[in-house]
């Protein structure tokens, strides 16, 4: 009978021992939490843009020194493709774009010894091949742009005195600078506003319609306001880490 009571003594200690013991044993850390995604702006796109443009041509006949300012303005779309690539808060890219435009305008008549000449001038597309760097805050991004930069155009001269006319069109190349803003907004989409300005080189033309030996000359820069949206390919929600999807 002692040796049960003392049996059951020795459980009972056991027992309310047992919390103290597990107080004093080590606990394990909890795990850690997962990083949380930073938002990447690397990769290749595509978009679409829409916007103004505003053109300053100078068209000028040689050989009577008459001028014709041809400013406008029309409304310029199209799209653009491009890469980006981001190392910390900076992003590296180029970006190719081509917009069609609705500049035309046709100057004032001018009097001149030969005649009553008017000159007028339109383009027809505008494209852009340049360089971007930018600075990320997160899914908002300032940049800006620089390269070359081409133009369809075309320029005529008319007599209207005699009912003569030359007209001249090509391809004009120049530069592109530019600074915009862009921000990311749902998953692979992004918004942007961007203003360019485009000068290109002078271009001259042979008018003998208007008199022997005449030449035309033109004159053009191009400023410009769009505004875009791309699609980021590749996109998987953000990366651990600028750089990283």
């Amino acid at each position: 009978m002692m040796k049960a009571s003392l049996l059951v003594g020795m459980c009972v200690a056991a027992f309310a021992a047992a919390p103290a013991i597990a107080a004093d044993l080590p606990l394990k850390a909890p795990p850690p939490p997962a990083p949380v995604p930073v938002f990447s702006w690397t990769g290749f796109y595509i978009g679409a843009n829409i916007g103004g443009a505003w053109s300053h041509t100078t068209v000028t006949d040689v050989f009577t020194g008459a001028t014709f300012n041809t400013d406008n303005s029309g409304f310029i779309g199209g799209g653009q493709v491009g890469f980006n690539y981001q190392v910390n808060n900076f992003v590296f890219g180029v970006e190719g774009d081509i917009d069609a435009t609705s500049i035309n305008k046709t100057g004032p008549a001018v009097v001149t010894g030969i005649g009553t000449l008017q000159g007028s001038a339109s383009t027809d597309w505008v494209a852009t091949l340049a360089g971007r760097i930018g600075f990320a805050f997160d899914r908002w991004m300032i940049y800006a742009k620089g390269g070359g930069a081409w133009v369809q155009n075309s320029a005529t001269i008319t007599n209207l005195t005699t009912g003569a006319s030359i007209s001249g069109s090509d391809t004009n190349s120049g530069w592109v600078a530019g600074v915009g803003a862009e921000w990311a907004w749902a998953g692979p989409w992004s918004a942007k506003i961007e203003y360019n300005h485009v000068e290109f080189d002078n271009r001259s033309f042979a008018a003998p319609a208007i008199a022997a030996g005449d030449t035309i000359n033109v004159s053009r820069n191009i400023d410009m306001v769009k505004f875009g949206i791309n699609y980021r390919f590749g996109w998987g929600g953000g990366g651990y880490g600028y750089g990283g999807y």
